[in-house]
């Protein structure tokens, strides 16, 4: 399938459009406008249009260019450089170990091992393939980077003791593409070098018993001077990487087959006959890149926390795409690491929360990874139970193939479920009814199905649950764990909900009623949450797998007022227990804190992830690493913006629920939330201007405004929308799908969506002067 042709799509829309081609996806595109404003009453009058300042290219090209990636000097480790990628191709670009050379990655998202026997470390991991080395005549004395995030291109010099080169390079449909020239002395020497087709695990374990290497990889040359190297593999299937130099243009493509042994070959090839040239692949790249940011906008006055959300964007826009591989925890930019696989207890669950706000539902893999693989997710529970059930182990391949455990051995059972309250959320921002019949109900009602089978009466009258891990927690597996209660709960009450929406009458719903009656209250003791029955929380633990139904579940929140105390002290004893935290543990408690609504201390506890004197803190290029590249925390980080930015759960939406003080201009434009509704609303010298809503699903709409004084609410063709108050500062109000609703107090004020002026400067990210 070309670049993303599923640009517009809604999630299940995307799932069918990888499946199908591209004709849905475009319809899908032309469906759902990107502005959000396009009038909506009968007759086209639209009396109040917003004035929105971000249309033009010239506009966000300016905008854009104040959150890029600069370099100054030449980056030494993968985590200081520029990082390109298409969702499935992708290159990371620092200097060559121990040489006065540039090295750019080449790594692919398809690209793994196929022997499940061995794991999902060793036999179904992700591989390495190799890396091209730029290889300068002179000793390098500086560069001059820009990783424009417009235009997803890097662009520079390379100054050296001989004279200079000049590059660009971007990556579009599974093709790399480097443009170089030299001047003075200096030439432009390419060399590939294949690695061994064998797991980044072994920086830390040895090959498990019985495993055997790859075969070495062979090399050949096509007709037209186009050069292969193939690499077989043991437990089948191929990876091919082709790559040709016409002129001052280096274009290199990677393929990978299974079971087919041939395949990838002619793959790598037709990849390259597609790109022809620097310039005819750079058209078409740009083209989609420029359509991609207009989905959605925001301005907050903070440079450095600014630039970073815009290139957490970028980041996810190059790491995935619906019907491609769900993202493993480094993404398609492989290094060495103990973690060369897809993680599910934590890690793809934040990978895709924030793309949803941003308007990006074509980006979601997760979705159509679990859709397409359910008969996998069958097979990973034991046999006796794969009738009704169905389950995933703690890590997989893109294939999600990993058995889970038994309740009762202490086996990490829920991670499954939560996967699924991801695609649940999709679903939500989509309204996509085909997402919900097709993978939600079926896939959830196997994974509660197999929590079931293990449930029994106690001597109190409740269901009790056998032992089972509460992810990452260094103790015995306890019973009755928080991590699956909470997942047993939002799953029960999911399936009611869904079987209500999808009018299926189905014969589980008196059992899942009769699981919310009697299932066991969550273990809590004088410091809160503790991790499960007789286990409380008395280690640090860099995970908030015991605090799942405060976030991002929502089942117990600040919106009742009985749970707040529990909440504040849970948290509060969470990050008491320092030694274990990790970036993850600061952005999860940063919008914890947004959901109570106080942004200063959310932000306090999100600063902590930019801290350099922290243990694990955000890298130069805004990628992250433990004891190998990490994706998801950095990601995560975003969705704690937007969590003080826009909320919606519990059927409300939240309009600037939890900014910092410090930050008295916000503009958001087109959020995407719960119920399929874009959001904009413009926050000035701290105090909301107001809130444009449209419905792309006719969904009810209930709204927590931030607006004081007598409400204007305006419908799309200048009538008064029918509203209702609700206390509390929330506002019910009709509104159609297709249409739009202006609130607003006071006079009508300047409706005008533009960058904020910046009070907090910051430099670059990358290694700025």
């Amino acid at each position: 399938m070309p670049r993303r042709v599923v640009l517009g799509t809604a999630l299940g829309g995307a799932a069918a459009a990888a499946l199908s081609g591209t004709a849905h996806a475009e319809q899908s595109a032309q469906a759902l406008p990107s502005d959000g404003a396009g009038p909506a009453a009968e007759g086209g009058r639209h009396p109040w249009r917003l004035r929105d300042t971000m249309t033009g290219d010239g506009a966000w090209e300016r905008f854009l260019r104040g959150q890029d990636l600069r370099w100054a000097r030449l980056p030494a480790l993968w985590h200081e450089g520029p990082f390109l990628g298409d969702g499935l191709l992708g290159s990371m670009i620092y200097q060559e170990p121990g040489a006065h050379q540039i090295r750019f990655t080449v790594q692919h998202g398809r690209v793994q091992d196929h022997r499940p026997e061995f794991g999902s470390g060793w036999g179904t991991c992700r591989l390495p393939v190799g890396h091209l080395t730029l290889e300068p005549v002179g000793t390098i004395t500086a560069v001059d980077w820009r990783l424009s995030l417009w235009n997803a291109e890097l662009a520079g010099t390379v100054t050296t003791t001989a004279g200079t080169l000049t590059l660009s390079a971007l990556i579009h449909d599974e093709v790399l593409a480097v443009r170089a020239r030299a001047g003075g002395a200096e030439r432009v020497v390419w060399t590939f070098r294949p690695e061994d087709a064998v797991s980044p695990r072994r920086i830390s374990e040895a090959p498990p018993s019985g495993y055997t290497a790859n075969p070495p990889w062979t090399t050949k040359t096509a007709a037209d001077g186009t050069e292969q190297v193939l690499q077989p593999l043991t437990g089948g299937g191929q990876t091919a990487t082709a790559y040709r130099r016409t002129g001052d243009d280096l274009l290199l493509g990677v393929g990978h087959s299974f079971p087919s042994d041939t395949a990838a070959e002619a793959a790598s090839l037709r990849n390259l006959r597609h790109a022809t040239s620097y310039g005819t692949l750079r058209r078409r790249h740009i083209r989609w890149w420029h359509g991609f940011y207009r989905k959605s906008f925001v301005s907050f006055p903070d440079q450095r926390l600014q630039s970073f959300h815009w290139i957490q964007l970028y980041k996810v826009a190059s790491a995935s795409r619906a019907g491609g591989p769900v993202m493993a925890t480094s993404g398609p930019w492989l290094e060495p690491t103990p973690w060369p696989a897809v993680w599910w207890n934590l890690n793809v669950q934040l990978e895709y929360w924030l793309i949803h706000g941003f308007n990006h539902p074509e980006l979601d893999a997760l979705a159509t990874t679990l859709r397409q693989n359910q008969e996998q997710l069958t097979a990973n529970v034991p046999e006796a139970y794969r009738a009704d059930s169905s389950g995933i182990g703690r890590s997989s391949d893109m294939f999600a193939d990993r058995g889970v455990g038994r309740p009762g051995t202490g086996a990490e059972t829920g991670d499954l479920t939560w996967a699924l309250h991801n695609v649940w959320l999709s679903y939500r921002h989509s309204m996509d009814e085909a997402l919900l019949r097709d993978t939600i109900f079926p896939v959830l009602r196997r994974a509660i199905n197999y929590y079931l089978h293990f449930l029994t009466p106690g001597s109190d009258g409740k269901l009790h649950l056998p032992s089972t891990l509460s992810p990452e927690y260094p103790v015995v597996p306890p019973q009755d764990t928080n991590y699956d209660l909470a997942l047993i709960r939002w799953g029960c009450r999911t399936l009611i909900e869904s079987a209500r929406l999808l009018g299926i009458d189905d014969e589980l719903i008196p059992r899942w009623q009769e699981v919310l009656a009697r299932l066991t209250p969550y273990p809590v003791d004088e410091n809160g949450f503790m991790i499960g029955a007789d286990t409380p929380y008395a280690q640090s633990h860099r995970h908030y797998s015991h605090l799942l139904m405060v976030y991002p579940l929502y089942l117990v929140n600040w919106d009742q007022p009985e749970s707040r105390d529990l909440i504040a002290k849970s948290v509060a004893r969470w990050h008491a227990l320092t030694g274990a935290h990790r970036g993850y543990s600061y952005t999860g408690a940063a919008s914890m804190y947004a959901m109570t609504g106080d942004g200063d201390t959310a932000i306090t506890y999100l600063r902590k992830f930019f801290d350099p004197t922290t243990r694990f803190p955000c890298r130069a290029n805004t990628h992250y690493t433990e004891a190998g590249p990490v994706i998801e925390t950095p990601l995560s980080a975003s969705q704690s913006l937007h969590d003080m930015f826009c909320q919606n759960w519990g059927g409300v939406i939240r309009v600037f629920p939890a900014v910092p003080s410090a930050w008295a201009d916000v503009t958001l434009h087109n959020f995407r939330t719960q119920g399929a509704f874009l959001v904009s609303a413009v926050r000035k010298a701290g105090a909301t201007r107001f809130v444009r809503i449209r419905s792309l699903a006719g969904e009810p709409l209930r709204l927590r405004h931030g607006l004081g004084g007598t409400l204007t609410a305006l419908l799309d063709d200048d009538t008064p929308a029918h509203t209702e108050d609700l206390g509390d500062g929330t506002l019910a109000i009709d509104l159609p799908r297709g249409r739009e609703v202006l609130v607003h107090s006071g006079s009508r004020p300047d409706l005008v969506i533009a960058p904020v002026t910046l009070s907090e400067p910051g430099p670059a990210w990358g290694l700025p002067r």
